[in-house]
Formats: C-alpha cells, sequence, structure tokens
C-alpha cells in the first residue's frame, strides 16, 4: 500500500504570502482572491478587447485604444453597475 502525502490545509501562496502567519487564514485568501481580480486583465467596454488593467483605486485604462473608465476598486464593472445596465437594456426594448 502507498501512503498518500495530505495537503496542507488553507496553505495561501502568492500575494499574500507577504503577510506570514498573521491576519488568519480567511483574510488572507481574501486578499489573494481580490488582488489576482484587480491584477487581472479585463474585457474594455468600448473596443472589446482583453486589455484592460487598473491604474489606481477605481481607474481603469485600455492598452489598446486608449479608454480611460471610472470602475469599481478592484473590477471594472462593480454588481450594481451590471444590474443597472441591464435594467436600462430591458427599458430600451421595451420602447422598440
Amino acid at each position: 500500500m502507498s501512503r498518500r502525502q495530505q495537503k496542507a490545509k488553507g496553505r495561501v501562496t502568492g500575494s499574500a504570502g507577504r503577510f506570514g502567519p498573521r491576519y488568519g487564514r480567511f483574510i488572507r485568501k481574501r486578499v489573494t482572491e481580490t488582488e489576482r481580480v484587480s491584477r487581472a486583465t479585463h474585457r474594455c467596454p468600448r473596443c472589446d478587447t482583453v486589455a484592460v488593467r487598473r491604474k489606481g483605486t477605481g481607474i481603469w485604462l485600455c492598452r489598446k485604444c486608449g479608454f480611460k473608465f471610472a470602475g469599481g476598486a478592484y473590477t471594472p464593472q462593480t454588481p450594481s453597475l451590471r444590474i443597472a445596465l441591464r435594467t436600462i437594456d430591458r427599458s430600451l426594448e421595451k420602447e422598440a
């Protein structure tokens, strides 16, 4: 019989590794997820290319078309913006 190595529970690597054992496992996991989303490239609302990067808190810039816009602190589109855009689209469909 071979022994299977058990994975360490809650081992957080990546950007939250700089905290070491401090602040607790779930807070470090949340920080890792937030930073992973904010540092990723996102889809541009104008040219529809995956080239949008975060410039600062709530400031987003498309590297292809140069479109700079305000969004959420960690994501270009907040959940409340998605709801608003969906409502606008539905009202426009009713009129047409």
